[in-house]
C-alpha cells in the first residue's frame, strides 16, 4: 500500500508536569515556560496542532474527598487554557495551539470574541475544543445545582454553535477598510447585529472584533455517543477518539465520514485523530520493561481510579481492587470513557480495568517498542484505518521533558524517514495544515 502521511497533534493539560520525578519540573509548572517549551519542541517536529484539556474543578469524587486529588496534584491544579494557548502561540510560528472551553461555563458571545481575538493573536492558528462539561461539581461553579442532563446538554450546545457561527460571521472578511483620505477604519455596512432568539440563548451581535485570519478558529471535538458522533460530524474540523485497536478506529472514522455526507458535508475536511501513548526504547525490551514499570508504579492503580472517578462523578475507591465491578455503571458525565474503561460483561477485576485503561496511558493502539518499530506499526495502522493521524498523550496527561524529547527527536524523525510525518509546514494557518493532506 501507497505510504501516505498523516497528521500529529498532542494531548496535555495545564497542570503540574511529572512533578514527583527527577526529569520532571518539580512541579512548578505555572509560569507555563515548561508548556511553551513544549510547544516549541513540538514545532521542531512539525505537529499540526497542540490541545489543552481542561476541567472546571477540584475532584473529590475519589474516596469521598479532595485529599487524593491534591496530595497528588491529580486533575488539579489546573489553569485556564486560553493565556497558555495564547502564550504558547505567540511564543511559536507555524504550530496550531487549542483550548478546551466549555460551553457550559462562557456565554457565546464571550467565547466568540475571545476565540477571534486569540486566533488574531496567533495569525490564524487557534483552535476550539468544543465540551459542554460533564460534573455536577463544575455546574455547581455556574450557579447551577447538577449538570444538564446529556440530550439537553446536546441541544444547548447545537443552538450554541449557531450563536457563534452567526456571531463569527457578524464582520465581513473585508469589513476594515482602512481608508485614511476618507477617515472610515471599518464600513459599517459590511457589520450586522445577528439577533439570535432562540430557546436557550439570546444574542444581538455583532461581535466587537475584526475578522480574526481564519474567519473562526477550528473546531476540535470528541463525540463518541451516537449524539456525539453527530454533533461532531456537524460541526468539527478535526475529531478526537480512542477506539479498541485498528479495526473499531476505521468504524469510527467511516462512520464519522457517512454522518458528514448525509448533512451535506466533504469527509475529507474533517480528519479523525486517534489517542495513543507510545512507549520508547533503545530495544524492544527496553520499552517493555519500561512500560511495565510504568503499570507496578506504587501510584498507577490509585491515579487511573482517581481520574476515571473524577470525570465520571462514581467513586471508584468503594469497589474492591481484585473482584469484577458488581454492577454496569452509568453516568450523566462522560459516558464513552466509563463504557471503555468498565468493559461490562469481561469479568476483569477493578486493578486489571485500571491497568488497562492505564490511567492515560489511553493508546487506540499497542505501541511499545524502538522508534522505528513504533513507526512502522504507526504507518501499518494508519494505512489500515485509512486515515487521518494520531493524538499523542501520556499517562493519567503527566508530561516529562524526556518524553517530549522522546517523541519529537527519537519517533518523528523515524516517521519522517517513512514518509509519514511532514518534515516541514507548508501553510502557516491551523486550519490550513489539517487541509494540507
Amino acid at each position: 500500500m501507497a505510504t501516505k502521511r498523516f497528521h500529529l497533534g498532542w494531548f496535555m493539560n495545564f497542570t503540574p508536569d511529572e512533578w514527583r520525578l527527577p526529569y520532571g519540573s518539580g512541579g512548578r509548572f505555572w509560569d507555563g515556560r515548561f508548556y511553551i517549551e513544549m510547544a516549541q519542541a513540538l514545532e521542531r517536529a512539525c505537529f499540526d496542532y497542540i490541545m489543552i484539556e481542561d476541567k472546571l474543578m477540584v475532584p473529590e469524587t475519589y474516596g469521598g474527598s479532595r485529599d487524593y486529588t491534591l496530595q497528588n496534584a491529580m486533575i488539579a491544579p489546573k489553569h485556564d487554557p486560553a493565556p497558555l494557548a495564547t502564550a504558547m502561540g505567540m511564543a511559536t510560528s507555524r504550530l496550531g495551539v487549542v483550548a478546551t472551553l466549555s460551553t457550559l461555563s462562557y456565554p457565546p458571545f464571550l467565547l466568540a470574541r475571545l476565540s477571534s481575538t486569540i486566533d488574531s493573536l496567533t495569525g490564524g492558528r487557534f483552535g476550539w475544543n468544543i465540551v459542554t462539561s460533564a460534573e455536577d461539581l463544575a455546574a455547581q461553579n455556574f450557579s447551577l445545582p447538577r449538570l444538564p442532563d446529556r440530550e439537553l446538554r446536546y441541544e444547548m450546545a447545537s443552538e450554541y454553535m449557531e450563536v457563534v457561527n452567526k456571531l463569527f460571521a457578524s464582520w465581513d472578511t473585508d469589513a476594515v477598510v482602512l481608508d485614511r483620505e476618507r477617515g472610515i477604519y471599518a464600513d459599517s455596512s459590511k457589520v450586522r447585529a445577528i439577533d439570535h432568539v432562540g430557546k436557550h440563548y439570546q444574542v444581538r451581535g455583532p461581535l466587537n472584533t475584526v475578522p480574526s485570519p481564519q474567519g473562526r478558529p477550528v473546531y476540535v471535538q470528541a463525540g463518541a455517543s451516537p449524539r456525539g458522533r453527530d454533533f461532531a460530524a456537524a460541526h468539527a474540523d478535526s475529531i478526537i477518539s480512542i477506539m479498541p485497536g485498528p479495526a473499531a478506529m476505521k468504524d469510527f472514522r467511516d462512520d464519522i465520514r457517512a454522518r458528514a455526507a448525509r448533512l451535506g458535508r466533504d469527509p475529507d475536511t474533517i480528519k479523525v485523530l486517534f489517542c495513543i501513548t507510545p512507549t520508547l526504547g533503545e530495544t524492544a525490551a527496553e520499552a517493555h520493561e519500561k512500560y511495565q514499570r510504568e503499570l507496578s508504579s506504587p501510584q498507577f492503580v490509585a491515579d487511573t481510579l482517581a481520574c476515571i472517578s473524577a470525570i465520571t462523578e462514581i467513586d471508584f475507591a468503594e469497589f474492591a481492587l481484585d473482584e469484577p465491578l458488581p454492577r454496569k455503571l452509568t453516568t450523566n458525565g462522560e459516558s464513552g470513557s466509563l463504557d471503555k474503561f468498565q468493559q461490562w460483561g469481561s469479568g476483569k477485576t477493578l486493578r486489571q480495568l485500571a491497568l488497562d485503561d492505564g490511567g492515560g496511558l489511553v493508546s487506540s493502539v499497542e505501541l511499545i517498542g524502538t522508534p522505528d518499530q513504533v513507526a512502522e506499526r504507526m504507518g501499518e495502522v494508519m494505512a489500515e484505518v485509512g486515515g487521518d493521524g494520531f493524538l499523542i498523550t501520556t499517562p493519567v496527561m503527566r508530561m516529562s521533558r524526556r518524553y517530549i524529547v522522546e517523541i519529537t527527536d527519537w519517533l518523528v524523525p523515524a516517521l519522517q524517514r517513512r514518509g509519514l510525518a511532514r518534515t516541514a509546514y507548508a501553510h502557516e494557518k491551523l486550519r490550513d495544515h489539517l487541509l494540507e493532506f
